[in-house]
């Protein structure tokens, strides 16, 4: 990519972004481009992608523009506090997808008159024009001007060692310990909301402070803050928090734990269906089924090296330090497990690939602060699969495990909103987080950048977003928030077949070490059914849904016959429910709508006597009376073309 400031041309690096070589090469005017940015003046900064030459022009609508802009106003928002609140002391406060934060730690939690105060003070600093000075400290100078920031001590401690200095923001009296980049001024911030404020762990760690979190988004001009917050009204509508609360298909109780819901009998059978369909397609692909086990010793661990790069996150039966007594762990993931399965008796080459499905249940240490209803939760289940196969297989193997993961997003209506991201490792963090050598990685990043180019994948770069072994492509997907999560995941591992000695006898009679691809078809249930519930509201298509027809009887009088066809609906395999109650058939309608049941069956004393029913759709409304056959024909047709109604 190319970056054009003042007429000027400069590359960037893969993966950085435009205001990252922006404020590289002149800090303030890429400061004065962005303010002309947010009122869409742009006339400074420009940019060139890599893959064309047409200069493209920032707007507000581009990510980096609006995370800086953001940024700047978590700034604003700490100036506040400390005007208003002086003993408060301040943690960190980033620009995230849908607006900004900021912890602080204070006497007692923020109210929401507190919240009004501060939003006040912001909108007077705002009128104060204050610029925003970057400037640099030596570590000590740094932590003489932050000694009474214990927050801000560690994060210097943090970078005392790489012998740099120490990045600062001023803005009239407030100073912030930052690396930017910032807008040029305040004044930009036209319209500013606080949305509310919650606790917040320390870096999500449990065993620290507990920090008040203000979150909050801010626009340019007053009629976008009002777009994004009737945006926000509608999204609460549809969280699956809510909802799925409502709807009765999942809860959470205290005494069982945070990250652990329970999934009612409606959430327990969608994903019932949704694990039948998942199997049933992959065994149509050539995959095999396991069931390992849901934990192991450490020393499997250690092999795969998870025990090394992912101890954090995982949870452990034991002691992990002493070596003398058994320790076990709960599986954070399936691979090594699997790998077992493959090294049960040596391999030919006419064996492979080898396709290993399996339904897994898997456990990670998730910060309480990350988590959210059944989008992130610490136990799950997964579609998870690992295909062991030779390297000219790598190509058509790769295609395969796309083209099975667009199948599944495209049918479940996913898949426009998802986006590719090419999740590669960072080369200045070799030794930390990943195994392996340069050569590896480029040999696999280079494989891997092929086969998504042959197939047309239009995808972003991930810098240092690799797993420890390999690179992958993450198909991303946002809550109705806005919040970015990965749902599936494929991906190349060169590494790990050689450290378990799995290998297979080639065509020349010689022992080879196989390529490995993981993979997931739809990723994890639960966090699955979670975007189900947005996307659709609650209102599942036919085919999944936990209720497909609810039998309404008018009367006393027609419950013998509206048995009689439940009893025949159930047999012909649908999912069904009869309403009892003597209730008026007005009450049964509404309730089976709210319940966003696909279908009801009305039986009055004239489709008794006639045989037929009465069909009110969710999706087509009033279809009129017809026989049963030909509902059944109906709604069968629905069921298995997977329709999304």
């Amino acid at each position: 990519m190319q970056v054009k400031i003042n007429g000027q041309m400069i590359e960037t690096e893969a993966g950085k972004s435009v205001f990252d070589a922006a404020f590289a090469l002149d800090p303030a005017v890429a400061r004065e481009a962005l303010c002309a940015l947010v009122n869409g003046e742009v006339k400074e900064l420009t940019y060139v992608p890599s893959e064309g030459d047409e200069l493209t022009t920032l707007t507000f609508e581009d990510e980096q523009a609006r995370k800086v802009f953001w940024h700047t106003t978590s700034h604003v928002l700490a100036q506040a506090v400390k005007r208003l609140f002086p003993a408060a002391k301040f943690a960190i406060g980033p620009a995230i997808d849908s607006g900004f934060y900021y912890d602080f730690e204070v006497e007692k939690p923020f109210a929401a008159e507190d919240l009004q105060k501060i939003t006040a003070e912001m909108k007077k600093i705002v009128k104060e024009r204050l610029r925003l000075e970057r400037f640099e400290l030596p570590v000590d100078e740094a932590k003489e001007l932050m000694k009474d920031e214990p927050y801000k001590l560690e994060l210097i401690e943090e970078h005392a060692g790489k012998g740099e200095n120490i990045s600062f923001y001023r803005q009239g009296d407030f100073t912030d310990l930052c690396a930017g980049p910032h807008l040029f001024d305040v004044s930009k911030i036209k319209a500013i909301a606080l949305l509310s404020s919650t606790g917040a762990y320390w870096r999500g760690d449990s065993n620290r402070p507990m920090l008040q979190r203000i979150y909050g988004v801010s626009y340019p001009k007053a009629a976008q803050l009002e777009e994004h917050l009737t945006r926000l009204e509608e999204a609460r509508k549809r969280d699956h928090n809510k909802i799925g609360r409502e709807l009765e298909y999942f809860t959470t109780v205290d005494v069982i734990g945070q990250g652990l819901p329970i999934l009612l009998p409606k959430g327990a059978k969608v994903i019932q269906q949704l694990q039948r369909w998942v199997e049933d397609e992959e065994e149509k692909r050539g995959y095999v089924m396991t069931m390992t086990p849901l934990m192991a010793k450490r020393e499997l661990y250690k092999i795969s090296g998870h025990w090394d790069h992912y101890l954090d996150g995982m949870f452990v039966l034991g002691d992990p330090n002493d070596e003398e007594k058994e320790c076990f762990a709960l599986r954070p993931m399936t691979c090594p497990f699997q790998y077992q399965a493959y090294l049960n008796r040596m391999r030919s080459y006419r064996d492979l690939p080898m396709r290993m499905g399996e339904t897994s249940t898997l456990f990670r240490n998730e910060d309480s602060g990350e988590m959210h209803g059944l989008i992130r939760v610490r136990q799950f289940t997964i579609s998870e699969g690992h295909l062991v196969l030779r390297p000219d297989q790598l190509e058509e193997e790769f295609k395969g495990c796309l083209d099975l993961a667009n199948y599944m997003l495209e049918t479940l209506g996913l898949k426009e909103d998802c986006s590719y991201r090419f999740s590669q490792w960072d080369p200045a963090n070799p030794g930390n987080k990943y195994e392996g050598t340069a050569e590896q990685w480029e040999e696999a990043q280079s494989t891997m950048e092929k086969i998504l180019n042959n197939l047309g994948v239009n995808y972003t770069v991930g810098i240092d977003e690799a797993a420890f072994y390999g690179p992958k492509l993450d198909i991303q997907i946002k809550n109705v928030f806005g919040k970015e999560d990965t749902l599936i995941t494929i991906q190349i591992d060169m590494l790990l077949a050689k450290k378990f000695g799995m290998e297979y006898v080639d065509s020349d009679g010689e022992k080879k070490t196989p390529y490995i691809i993981h993979r997931t078809s739809i990723g994890c249930y639960q966090r699955t059914l979670a975007l189900l519930l947005e996307k659709y509201a609650g209102a599942l298509p036919t085919w999944m849904a936990p209720t497909q027809v609810r039998v309404l009887p008018i009367s006393e009088r027609t419950m013998e016959k509206s048995t009689e066809i439940y009893q025949q609906l159930r047999a012909a395999g649908l999912r069904v429910e009869l309403d009892e109650r003597s209730e008026k058939i007005g009450y049964k309608i509404r309730e089976a709508q709210m319940q966003k049941i696909p279908y009801m069956v009305i039986i009055g004393e004239k489709e008794a006597e006639a045989g037929t029913v009465s069909v009110r759709s969710r999706h087509d409304g009033d279809l009129g009376s017809m026989p049963v056959d030909d509902f059944l024909n109906l709604i069968k047709e629905v069921i298995d073309t997977k329709a999304k109604k």
